[in-house]
């Protein structure tokens, strides 16, 4: 089997700068949803597909068809690890980082790798299946029971992202395999899309016209329905087939963006101003992309995005993390003092207590409303009967390594006292 496809990615209304990028080609789609405002998004983004569009280069071996979702995986990993290279190289970047929906294709299974909100669905024989499970703040309260899908369009907090490739925090990518036959046909797309179609409209739209029609019917209902953000949508269609070797790839987004505005050419939305069906002529951008990001980042300013931060706990958890610490801390102090307790229970000294001289078991100090040591043994000498010295030090108090330590010192001291009576 082989893929027909095509990709579109629009700026929208909103936005002055589109930080989605998309790529598709004979074995693999991915969408990549840059993260981070004024951090550059579009930089994450643009990244992130130049290092997963190498999955693309080749066929699939019969050798590799075993570690399909290695390779995916390491793909992920090697946009990560760059993103965190320009970080370090550009201080101005940090906070930067990108979602991620890839499925490399050996002309039976997709490999899929997912981090984030984009979103993967497969409609097969009418009806719409979502592949990939968000990672929002909203998605755990849907998982929860808490709110419906419908209610998470609508949260405040729908935008806050749980998991994204920041070249940062630990990467942990859902990782899976969907087989797939004849006429299905799949959607990637950014939550421009996602985030304001539900699943009965993506389907509707999906089940009508070809690759091409049906991608860019997709982004012009998105925006039509309010998408505030970027909106991008891969569509492909699974097809009996060998593989063309020689099918042009699609580029679009910030990926395909940012070289010709590096170039000083002007961007604007495609759909901007319209509000019916009519979508105009549309000219899918068909690029080779560079390895790298070799071009300059252009220092125009961009429309920071007010909402969206990734990756970072939702803050109503907050209280729970600092009860936890709370937890610790009091924790750590009880060993402490537990363990002082313990060590003082395994001393001895020789002191005085109701005028004789007693053994004591603990440390010869104490602490406001706290005693460290209590009598241990008694003895029938009393301290009035001691030399004025040794009576002196009694009252002070003698220390002694341990219990049996203590006992000798005892008898010596009726020792003395017993010469003295004597002489």
């Amino acid at each position: 089997m082989r893929l027909d496809y095509a990709a579109i990615s629009d700026v929208g209304r909103v936005r002055k700068d589109n930080q989605d990028s998309g790529y598709a080609g004979p074995h693999l789609l991915a969408v990549c949803d840059g993260v981070g405002g004024a951090a550059r998004g579009d930089i994450a983004s643009a990244t992130a597909i130049g290092q997963l569009r190498r999955l693309d280069d080749g066929p699939v071996t019969d050798e590799e068809h075993a570690d399909l979702l290695g390779q995916v995986a390491g793909a992920l990993h090697r946009a990560h690890d760059r993103i965190g290279e320009l970080v370090d190289e550009n201080p101005s970047l940090a906070g930067t980082s990108t979602t991620a929906t890839v499925a490399l294709f050996d002309g039976q299974t997709l490999a899929m790798g997912h981090v984030g909100d984009s979103r993967a669905y497969l409609l097969r024989d009418g009806k719409l299946i979502q592949l990939t499970q968000d990672h929002t703040f909203v998605q755990t309260l849907i998982d929860d029971g808490q709110i419906t899908e419908e209610e998470a369009r609508h949260h405040p907090h729908r935008n806050l992202i749980l998991k994204a490739i920041d070249g940062t925090h630990d990467l942990e990518p859902d990782l899976f395999s969907v087989e797939v036959t004849p006429g299905d046909r799949l959607l990637f797309c950014s939550d421009g899309a996602s985030g304001v179609l539900d699943n009965e409209r993506l389907a509707d739209i999906l089940r009508s016209g070809n690759a091409d029609f049906a991608a860019v019917e997709l982004v012009r209902a998105s925006l039509a329905a309010g998408s505030s953000v970027n909106v991008t949508c891969l569509v492909a269609d699974v097809v009996e087939g060998d593989l063309d070797a020689d099918a042009e790839t699609m580029l679009v987004g910030a990926a395909a963006d940012l070289p010709r505005k590096a170039r000083g050419a002007g961007m604007t939305s495609l759909f901007r101003g319209h509000r019916s069906g009519d979508t105009g002529e549309l000219e899918p951008v068909r690029a080779e992309i560079p390895d790298d990001i070799g071009f300059a980042i252009p220092s125009d300013p961009i429309d920071p995005e007010e909402v969206r931060y990734a990756p970072r706990p939702p803050h109503r958890f907050a209280w729970v993390r600092r009860f936890l610490a709370l937890l610790v801390l009091v924790g750590l102090v009880w060993a402490g003092g537990a363990a002082a307790w313990a060590w003082t229970q395994h001393q001895y000294y020789v002191g005085e207590h109701e005028g004789v001289v007693t053994i004591f078991r603990g440390v010869n100090a104490d602490l406001p409303g706290v005693e460290l040591s209590s009598p241990y043994e008694t003895t029938d000498l009393e301290v009035d009967s001691l030399s004025q010295y040794d009576r002196g030090q009694v009252e002070e108090g003698i220390g002694a390594g341990d219990l049996d330590a203590a006992r000798r010192t005892v008898a010596n001291l009726v020792s003395e006292d017993t010469g003295s009576a004597g002489a």
